[in-house]
């Protein structure tokens, strides 16, 4: 394992991009425009879309659109989820959440956090409501459902869990951190997170494990930190970016490259 630091100004955004990609198309997103290109690079579609969009997720002939409003509201700058159809771009349903994942089937998870929300709704290729769990947070769809937890408390009370039929939850290790980041899904399950500054194994049934302590993180310094993992050819990278205390626009990157090993 690896260990960089720097020190500078704000840091970067992610690079643009499409917002989603499947069999070759792509779902593209502008301020007040969603548009579709196929695999040969032709503009199935072009749609309006009601402030700017965030993300996207396409299950079979469905894509699920999070939106951003330009206007404040009770809810923030939160903007309709829009379910619409893939094949030419027209508008199924106008949903309400935050946060997405595609579920096979035209089916979708969408969820709300915020203003005494904290729930996960499934919803189908029509944007029926079909089951709802009170969890919100990172969704990881693959044999099962789970959800690592980002709840904004302090004290944290969020854990990594399972969703089950009937709005039932499966509870395990509890988190440290209120707004941990994406975690990273191994081949066998095994879920990465970092946690407060700490690389955590969560795997398929619920059980954690320490893997390093990178930078620990006491509660009172979370909220000056912000965390990222991403894969790289040999292994993982850890981020930390850190805000100075006092000083405005100074911010410290911390980064780890950090190998896997296989079974």
């Amino acid at each position: 394992m690896h260990h960089h630091r720097t020190a500078g100004g704000r840091p970067q955004g992610r690079p643009a991009g499409p917002l989603a990609r499947q069999d070759g198309w792509e779902v593209h997103g502008g301020d007040g425009v969603l548009g579709c290109v196929d695999r040969t690079g032709l503009v199935r579609w072009r749609q309006p879309c009601p402030g700017r969009p965030n993300a996207a997720h396409v299950s079979a002939d469905r894509v699920l659109v999070t939106t951003d409003t330009h206007e404040y509201t009770d809810r923030g700058h939160l903007g309709p989820a829009l379910l619409l159809d893939l094949a030419d771009g027209t508008p199924v349903a106008e949903l309400r959440g935050e946060r997405g994942a595609a579920t096979g089937g035209g089916r979708f998870l969408l969820g709300l956090e915020g203003h005494g929300a904290f729930d996960t709704r499934a919803h189908d290729r029509d944007g029926a409501v079909t089951d709802s769990w009170r969890s919100f947070g990172h969704y990881v769809v693959d044999d099962g459902l789970r959800v690592v937890e980002t709840d904004r408390r302090r004290p944290t009370r969020s854990r990594v869990v399972r969703l089950l039929p009937g709005g039932a939850v499966e509870r395990g290790p509890l988190l440290s951190d209120a707004r941990v980041p994406e975690p990273l899904a191994l081949p066998d399950g095994t879920l990465l997170v970092l946690d407060a500054g700490v690389l955590r194994s969560v795997g398929p049934e619920l059980d954690d494990a320490v893997l390093a302590e990178l930078l620990p993180l006491p509660p009172e310094e979370q909220n000056r930190s912000t965390g990222a993992l991403s894969r790289t050819a040999k292994g993982l990278s850890a981020t930390l970016v850190e805000r100075h205390p006092t000083r405005m626009g100074s911010y410290t990157t911390y980064t780890w490259a950090i190998g896997l090993v296989g079974p």
